[in-house]
């Protein structure tokens, strides 16, 4: 009987043998490919290879249905089928004493317009290839308060899904690099508050937001759990707590799958 090795994430099932390969919408899906593999691609976009592993992000819009990667190795090329099944995300229904972060003005929809346009440049940046991307870091401990992909109700107005995840914890906690990387961007946005946003390599990018201090600088290089800032609660924010993205080839998906993902053995 053939051995079949299944690894479970939060938001994602791998299976490697002759059993089905099956990801959830929102999370991150690993597949093994050969040791000689020169790429894999999906949706036409060349998917981060680590440890002989294709990690693959399956963003939110994506629908249900198989799909393929695309391998190209030196031994051959193959194209290896997954599934892509829904989720059900629950709502969240949060208050928002200040009503400009729910409904912004005129001149707050231009500047956050543009903060959009930087942040969105950040997250498509392709950088070499990572090789220690293992352990991939929560940035602070403390308690989670908001998931991954929760559908959020704003003072009663529907908005988007929640694009990462928020950790409470007091005021000042220390916020540490989840793992080597270079600082690309960092300001005070109309949403985020004081952001941080790290190229780790081969297009995984990570965010922090709503910092009290900001410790680093554009163009920084980090060291897996340097200091970066502490905690806070500016722009739209309840109280003291980190939001936390992980993007991958510049879609959100789920820090906890991307984390139970990439640190499997």
């Amino acid at each position: 009987m053939s051995k079949l090795l299944y690894f479970f994430v939060l938001g994602s099932i791998s299976a490697f043998g002759n059993g089905p390969i099956i990801g959830y919408i929102g999370g991150v899906i690993g597949i093994k490919v050969p040791q000689d593999a020169i790429r894999a691609s999906f949706n036409q976009t060349n998917q981060l290879i680590f440890n002989n592993t294709a990690l693959i992000p399956l963003p939110l819009d994506l629908e249900n249905q198989s799909y393929f990667l695309s391998v190209e190795a030196k031994s051959g090329s193959q194209q290896i089928p997954f599934l892509v099944k829904t989720k059900n995300y629950p709502e969240q229904r949060i208050t928002i004493k200040n009503q400009k972060y729910v409904e912004p003005s005129t001149s707050d929809l231009e500047r956050i317009r543009n903060e959009q346009r930087a942040m969105k440049n950040a997250y498509g940046q392709v950088s070499a290839t990572p090789t220690n991307l293992r352990p991939f870091l929560q940035p602070i401990d403390g308690t989670i308060t908001s998931l991954f992909g929760f559908r959020r109700i704003l003072n009663g107005l529907p908005r988007n899904p929640h694009s990462g995840l928020d950790i409470a914890a007091p005021l000042g906690t220390k916020i540490k690099a989840p793992a080597p990387g270079n600082v690309i961007l960092t300001g005070d946005f109309f949403f985020n508050g004081n952001t941080i946003l790290i190229d780790h390599g081969g297009g995984l990018i990570t965010m922090v937001c709503h910092l009290d201090k900001i410790y680093v600088e554009t163009s920084e290089e980090l060291s897996r759990g340097t200091v970066i800032g502490t905690v806070g609660s500016t722009g739209r924010a309840t109280g003291p707590h980190l939001h936390w993205s992980v993007s991958l080839q510049g879609h959100r998906i789920d820090p906890q799958s991307f984390m139970e993902t990439i640190n499997s053995k």
